[in-house]
C-alpha cells in the first residue's frame, strides 16, 4: 500500500486517510481510516483530536503519516507547518474499531504549540519523527518523553495563498 503523506488539514475530516498500528506484536499494517471518533458516543459530535496533558495512551496507538500539517486561523487565513529539514513525519493518534455504520477512524493527538505556530493558535498535532515511530507504536517511552511540544525552530510556517503546493510526499 502507498501511504499519502500529504498535508492533514481540518478540510479532511470527512475524508478517509491512511494511518498506521500494530496488528499483531510481530506485524504492522497500513489501512485507511476516518479522522475523527464517532459521533454515536458523543453527542453527535465526531471530536478529531484529543489533548495529551494527563493522558496516557495504553493501547490502539497509531500513525498518520504526514508532509505538512494546516491551519486556518481567524479571519479565514491557512498556513502550511512542515519540518525546518523538510523530512516526512507521522502524527501521533490513537484509533477506534469500526461500530455499525461507523467506520474504523483516528483522533490526533495535539501538545502546546511551539514557538513558531504559537504565533496562531495555542495548539498543533503531536509530532513523531521517523527514528521515533517504533517508539510510539510498541510503548518503548512513555507518553512524557514522546508527546511534548517540540523546540524552537522546528518547523517552518507558510501562509498558503492558493498558489501550487505539494500534494504528495516525493518518494
Amino acid at each position: 500500500m502507498n501511504p499519502r503523506r500529504g498535508p492533514i488539514s481540518s478540510s479532511l475530516r470527512n475524508h478517509l486517510r491512511q494511518m498506521s498500528r500494530r496488528r499483531t506484536m510481530q506485524e504492522m499494517e497500513m489501512v485507511e481510516a476516518r479522522w475523527g471518533s464517532n459521533p454515536r458516543f458523543s453527542g453527535g459530535a465526531s471530536f478529531r483530536f484529543v489533548r495529551s496533558e494527563g493522558q496516557i495512551f495504553p493501547s490502539q496507538r497509531c500513525l498518520v503519516p504526514a508532509s505538512e500539517f494546516h491551519m486556518t486561523v481567524s479571519g479565514g487565513k491557512q498556513y502550511r507547518v512542515r519540518l525546518e529539514d523538510g523530512n516526512f513525519f507521522y502524527l501521533a493518534a490513537i484509533w477506534e474499531p469500526a461500530m455499525a455504520e461507523w467506520p474504523l477512524s483516528f483522533r490526533v493527538i495535539t501538545v502546546a504549540a511551539n514557538p513558531e505556530v504559537s504565533h496562531y493558535q495555542d495548539r498543533h498535532d503531536a509530532i513523531i519523527l521517523r527514528r521515533q515511530r517504533m517508539q510510539w507504536l510498541d510503548h518503548l517511552l512513555p507518553e512524557i518523553d514522546l508527546l511534548e511540544t517540540p523546540p524552537a525552530r522546528t518547523f517552518i510556517v507558510e501562509e498558503i495563498n492558493g498558489g501550487p503546493r505539494q500534494k504528495r510526499l516525493a518518494v
